[in-house]
């Protein structure tokens, strides 16, 4: 009996933050709440968080509690008055922001990046392609990447810029996060791998209109994936 409650409490938890009703970052009810809620133990509370933090859904820090995706940074993101991402008109204006920093970000990187740098672009390529099956890592990963190309622009405004969104900025489609979609997911995941790859290869060529282009090529395609799940 405790482990079709643990399921069920898992599933709809799991259901709450791929339809971004519990947004990336954002705290989920406490245990407390959750027990009296769902009229569970605290036993079924902890073993469906646990699911889902090996689903990469859900982070817990000791004395913070669980987290979707990922936890809220300790950064400039996390400031006072800094504008939310709570809808889906908030992350296409979000996405449409990043075309024009991030573009012109990668073709300075292209142009600007030194060996250290570089060898950063790639190092954080590697951990997001080691990060299939695990959204909160992938999440991370491809935050790091996208910063790693902003530093590389030698220009500091760029990499406050990204800093200061954070790792929320990431969109996560629906289903790079359902579970029972897996072959569908990889081939999503594949191409977002690919593309970062592109955006890599271009800066590590020194090609400024390359890198722009694959940048801005990256972010209207998550721009479309992101539409296309919504819409789902």
């Amino acid at each position: 009996m405790s482990r079709n409650l643990t399921a069920d409490l898992a599933a709809d938890l799991r259901t709450r933050i791929v339809d971004g009703v519990i947004q990336p970052g954002e705290k989920l009810p406490s245990e407390n709440t959750l027990i009296s809620d769902f009229g569970v133990s605290r036993t079924v509370v902890r073993a469906a968080l646990t699911r889902l933090q090996a689903e990469g859904l859900v982070e817990t820090e000791r004395g913070r509690g669980s987290f979707a995706l990922t936890p809220p940074s300790d950064g400039p993101s996390a400031a006072p008055g800094a504008r939310p991402v709570a809808s889906m008109e908030d992350r296409l204006h979000l996405l449409e922001f990043r075309m024009g920093v991030e573009t012109e970000a990668a073709a300075l990187a292209a142009r600007n990046h030194t060996e250290r740098q570089l060898r950063a672009v790639t190092a954080a390529l590697e951990e997001f392609t080691a990060s299939a099956g695990h959204p909160a890592h992938a999440m991370k990963s491809d935050f790091e990447f996208h910063r790693a190309v902003a530093v590389a622009s030698g220009n500091p405004y760029y990499s406050d810029c990204l800093a200061a969104l954070g790792q929320t900025m990431i969109a996560m489609p629906r289903t790079r996060l359902m579970t029972g979609v897996e072959h569908y997911a990889r081939d999503h995941f594949d191409q977002v791998v690919q593309e970062h790859r592109s955006i890599s290869d271009a800066i590590a060529d020194g090609d400024e209109a390359a890198a722009a282009a694959a940048m801005r090529s990256h972010l209207a395609n998550s721009r479309r994936r992101f539409k296309a799940s919504a819409r789902a």
